[in-house]
């Protein structure tokens, strides 16, 4: 039998995260992904010859930047392509578009308000300063609440002195976002229906919740903390889109000495008197080692890779209590030119970072109302990006690929199922377009779907949610995956977990793997470095 000291299952980007800092801190160190590619969601695929679709995630903020020091991955490719436009266009034919220029971002938003251009100088602040605080929690285990252990008790100290630490206001601030809605935060300092409807998207992103809902702040502050090179709220795409990076990834990875198996899907973990010694292969192979680590999301890594007999009652029913509720879907076009504004034309430039379809906080919210009813929205949030304007190797010269990521598509239909109404959603999304864009239809050469449903069929992530579980406090920090078990480990000695299922949560952004790898390094006296 194989021997490895530690054993990844699923090579997603957390996967490859970890194993690329275990195979770095000495370990033997094996990943195991049961596709043809590594990346998880983070993949890219070319589905029409000549143009690359980021098939499911596709866009990098939230990355950690000691990742990309660490695992040294500008050495192995790493190459961000930051996005210099942000582009809403109006209900009514009018548009927001914020470049890199700041001066000319407020002379944009006094054309709809002159109050809001001063106002959104005081939001950028107050949110920098919940952002710089909220900021270290990424990158540390969160404290054991239930735990004795006089480390864990100094951990929890600290965190009440930070939060001491913080001016009224930016206490305030956080709390608010951290327990009340978006749209109620936003609605304080703006006037513009079209200013409002764009910032409040970030808070519905993955979740089954409108802006005005109770914890949508949550899902708003979490996504403010993208940064690059030390500035919040910025985005990029990365050369050969997600994929690309996640390939960087698995190369760095390798040079640290980890393996990397392909179409090797895991059946079961191996256990013996309460640890865990090793994997099960779905053709029977068995690979032992001295620690197995899930990159799985939280029902798959204790209700299906191990037997739930070996777990404690009160963790098994967590799990079962824990809520995914996918709610997203992606619609992939591939395009025979650029989409033309009423106002702004064909222009590129209006193309190079996300095009936000959500004209108001309304908007946003009759798009939420017919999921909570088992529908999918008439009129849906969609969340668009062009990367062929950034990185033209991803279409044929004068053509482009366009990545739909799309809000609200429950995944269980009150009527019907995905098998069925998967085209006509896509009917839905693509009428959409048309009506911000008109003639969009004639430019399309071809489409693609991917469905909560196709989500967890495709990349083994329960009821197709994009964060593997739920992001709402309930299930954040100390409660990720469930109460007593934030720190990555499992019951079973020598087994833990690493995805976006565990603290801080989803998005491509690799501190699950970090963090988790940490930890069982500390575990074993080994020097993290």
């Amino acid at each position: 039998m194989d021997r490895y000291d530690a054993i990844i299952i699923g090579g997603g980007h957390n996967g490859l995260v970890n194993g690329a800092y275990l195979a770095r801190g000495g370990l033997k160190t094996l990943i195991l992904e049961r596709r043809h590619l590594v990346g998880g969601a983070a993949i890219t695929e070319e589905l029409r010859p000549g143009f690359s679709f980021t098939t499911f995630s596709y866009a990098l903020s939230l990355l950690r930047p000691q990742i990309i020091h660490e695992l040294e991955l500008p050495r192995h490719g790493f190459l961000p392509l930051l996005m210099s436009t942000r582009f809403a266009p109006g209900a009514d034919g009018d548009h927001l578009l914020f470049t890199r220029d700041h001066d000319e971002n407020l002379r944009e938003i006094i054309r709809h308000s002159p109050h809001d251009a001063d106002a959104y100088e005081q939001y950028g602040h107050d949110l920098d300063r919940v952002c710089q605080a909220i900021k270290p929690l990424l990158d540390m285990a969160p404290p054991d609440i239930f735990s004795d252990d006089p480390e864990e008790l100094v951990a929890l100290a600290s965190l009440g002195s930070r939060l001491r630490s913080l001016d009224r206001r930016t206490l305030h601030n956080a709390v608010r976002l951290l327990t009340g809605s978006a749209a109620d935060f936003v609605d304080d300092y703006f006037d513009s229906e079209l200013l409002k409807g764009w910032l409040a998207s970030s808070s519905i992103i993955g979740s089954k919740v409108g802006p005005r809902s109770q914890g949508s702040g949550l899902v708003l502050l979490f996504h403010s903390l993208g940064e690059h090179d030390g500035e919040f709220g910025t985005w990029a795409f990365h050369k050969g889109g997600n994929g690309g990076f996640t390939q960087v990834l698995a190369r760095a990875a390798q040079a640290f000495g980890a393996e990397i198996r392909l179409e090797a899907p895991v059946e079961r973990v191996l256990t013996r008197d309460g640890e865990a010694t090793g994997v099960a292969l779905a053709d029977g192979t068995e690979i032992a080692a001295d620690v197995v680590v899930s990159a799985l999301d939280p029902r798959r890594t204790f209700l299906e890779l191990v037997d739930p007999r070996e777990l404690p009652d009160d963790l098994v029913e967590d799990i079962r209590r824990l809520k995914f509720q996918g709610v997203s879907s992606k619609v992939n076009f591939a395009l025979d030119g650029l989409p033309a504004h009423p106002e702004l034309g064909a222009r590129a430039d209006i193309y190079r970072g996300f095009v936000n379809i959500g004209p108001s906080i309304d908007y946003l919210e009759r798009a939420y109302d017919a999921a909570k009813y088992g529908r999918y929205s008439e009129e849906p949030y969609i969340d668009c990006a062009i990367q062929s304007t950034i990185d033209p190797d991803m279409a044929p010269p004068g053509r482009h690929v366009l990545s739909c990521f799309v809000q609200y598509t429950p995944y269980r239909l009150r009527e019907g199922d995905w098998d069925i109404e998967r085209e006509p959603m896509a009917d839905r999304v693509q009428a959409t377009l048309e009506r911000f864009f008109p003639g969009f239809g004639d430019l399309v050469l071809q489409r693609e779907v991917q469905t909560p449903l196709d989500i967890e069929r495709t990349l083994g992530l329960s009821e197709g949610n994009i964060f593997a579980g739920e992001f709402l406090a309930p299930q954040m920090f100390f409660f990720r995956p469930a109460p007593g078990w934030s720190q990555y480990r499992t019951p079973l000695a020598g087994y833990y977990q690493c995805g976006s299922g565990t603290h801080p949560g989803g998005c491509v952004m690799g501190a699950p793997g970090r963090n988790a790898a940490h930890q069982i390094l500390k575990d074993r006296g080994t020097p993290i470095g």
